[in-house]
C-alpha cells in the first residue's frame, strides 16, 4: 500500500516492515517530519565507501551518502542508524538525515587528535564476546565494559553518546568456544574470574558446536538490537551464524566476490534474526581506545570506589596514603592487586583522552606533575644529603 501522491509507504505500511528491524513508535515520531517531505524511513545494515544499505519497507536499498558527510567523525553514518531516504525513482538515492540516535558505542580512534569513532548506533544490548581457546585477558574484558557502561550525553549528533547500563543498554559477557574446556569444573572456575572482572554483569560460557548457552543467549537476543563486539578470533561470526541459523556470514562473503566491493571482514553489518531481535556483527577489534568512559569505569570498578570514601583523605591517590581503604582492602587479600592495576591504568588513560578536548583538566594534570616531579627531585635531594 503506497500513498500515490508521494509515492511513499504510508505509517502503517512503515510499521509493519520495518517492524523487525526495531521500527516502533517514538521512531515514527521522530520520522513525522521527514515523512511529510515525501522521504522514506529505513535502517542502516551496512556502510562502505560513502554508500550504505538501507533496509526501508520496500526492501534492502543501496543509497549514497554525500548529504550527510559531516566535518564530525561523530556524525557519520553509522550501522544501526535509522534514516530519511529519497523515495523511489531517484539514481542514486541518497540519505537526507540521520535520525537522533538513542544510544552508540563509541571508541577512540588511532588519531593523536581527539576524535571519537562511532562503532554502532541505537543498541539495547552489548554482548562482549570472548575467546575460551585463548588464555582470559581479563583487563581487556574491563576495557570493554567501561565503554560499554559509559553514561551518555544526550543527542549523539550534537555530541557523542557511549551507551549507558542505566538507560537500558544491558552489557553480557559471553565466553565462546565452551567446547574447548571439556571440564564443567574448569568452566565454571573460569566464569567465577570474569564474574569478579565484570561485579553486576551476565557471565554466560556458550558453544555454537554443543549447543551449550545458546539458548539463554539466543532469549537475550531476542529482542531490541544488540551488538557482539570483540578481538579477532572471538568466535563472532560464528555465534552470528548460529543465532542466524544458517551460515548467514558465509552467505555475504560469497556476496563479496562478484565484483561489489564489499568485505565482511571490515565492516559492521546488520540482520534482523529470524526469532526476533536485531543483531550487529563487528569485525575483530584490535584496540580498544576509551572514550569519556569515566562512568563506565567507576562501575566496573565499583568496589574499589565504594572503598575509596573510606579512605582518610578524600583525594587519595591509594598509593601510600595513611588511612586508606583500598590499600588495606589489597593487604587483607579482600582486593587484588590486579584490579587496582587496571582500575589505575584505565583512569589514567581515560584522563589523557578527557584532557585533548578539556583545557582546565589539562592544566590540572600538569601541575600534578609538576608537583609530582619536585617531590621526585626532593626525595633523591634528601636521599642524597643522607648518604
Amino acid at each position: 500500500m503506497y500513498n500515490a501522491s508521494l509515492n511513499t509507504p504510508s505509517t502503517s505500511d512503515a510499521q509493519h516492515a520495518l517492524a523487525a528491524y526495531g521500527w516502533d513508535e517514538g521512531w515514527e515520531a521522530e520520522f513525522a517530519p521527514y515523512a511529510a517531505q515525501g522521504l522514506v524511513p529505513g535502517r542502516v545494515v551496512r556502510v562502505d565507501r560513502g554508500q550504505c544499505d538501507v533496509a526501508t519497507p520496500a526492501g534492502v536499498i543501496r543509497a549514497d551518502t554525500e548529504f550527510v558527510v559531516p566535518h564530525d567523525p561523530m556524525k557519520v553514518v553509522c550501522t544501526g542508524d535509522w534514516v530519511a531516504v529519497d523515495p523511489e525513482g531517484g539514481d542514486p538515492r541518497y540519505v537526507r538525515t540521520l535520525l537522533p540516535r538513542r544510544t552508540a558505542f563509541v571508541r577512540s580512534t588511532s588519531s593523536k587528535r581527539s576524535e571519537g569513532q562511532v562503532l554502532a548506533t541505537n543498541i539495547d544490548h552489548i554482548v562482549i564476546c570472548v575467546s575460551l581457546a585463548v588464555e582470559l585477558d581479563l583487563g581487556r574484558i574491563e576495557r570493554f565494559l567501561a565503554l560499554a557502561m559509559s553514561s551518555s550525553s544526550g543527542d549523539a549528533l550534537l555530541h557523542k553518546s557511549a551507551l549507558s547500563w542505566e538507560s537500558g543498554a544491558q552489557p553480557l559477557v559471553v565466553l565462546t568456544k565452551a567446547d574447548l574446556v571439556p571440564d564443567a569444573t574448569g568452566r565454571s572456575y573460569l566464569v567465577q574470574d570474569v564474574e569478579t572482572a565484570a561485579p553486576g554483569v551476565q557471565v554466560l560460557a556458550v558453544s555454537s558446536v554443543t549447543g551449550e548457552g545458546m539458548d539463554v543467549l539466543a532469549a537475550v537476543v531476542s529482542s531490541g538490537t544488540s551488538v557482539l563486539l570483540g578481538v579477532s578470533g572471538a568466535g563472532k561470526s560464528t555465534l552470528a551464524n548460529a543465532l542466524f541459523g544458517e551460515d548467514v556470514m558465509e552467505v555475504q562473503a560469497t556476496r563479496d566476490m562478484d565484483g561489489k566491493g564489499r568485505h565482511t571482514t571490515t565492516t559492521r553489518n546488520l540482520f534482523a534474526l529470524p526469532g526476533g531481535g536485531v543483531l550487529i556483527d563487528t569485525p575483530g577489534l584490535r584496540g580498544v581506545g576509551l572514550w569519556d568512559a569515566g562512568t563506565g569505569v567507576g562501575q566496573v570498578f565499583s568496589e574499589i570506589e565504594e572503598l575509596a570514601e573510606e579512605c582518610r583523605f578524600h583525594d587519595c591517590a591509594h598509593e601510600s596514603e595513611p588511612g586508606c581503604a583500598v590499600l588495606a582492602a589489597i593487604a587483607d587479600g579482600t582486593l587484588s592487586e590486579r584490579r587496582l592495576d587496571s582500575y589505575r591504568k584505565l583512569l589514567r588513560e581515560n584522563q589523557r583522552i578527557v584532557a585533548k578536548t578539556d583545557a582546565r583538566l589539562r592544566a590540572e594534570l600538569r601541575r600534578d606533575w609538576k608537583l609530582r616531579h619536585a617531590e621526585g627531585r626532593a626525595a633523591m635531594a634528601a636521599k642524597r644529603g643522607r648518604l
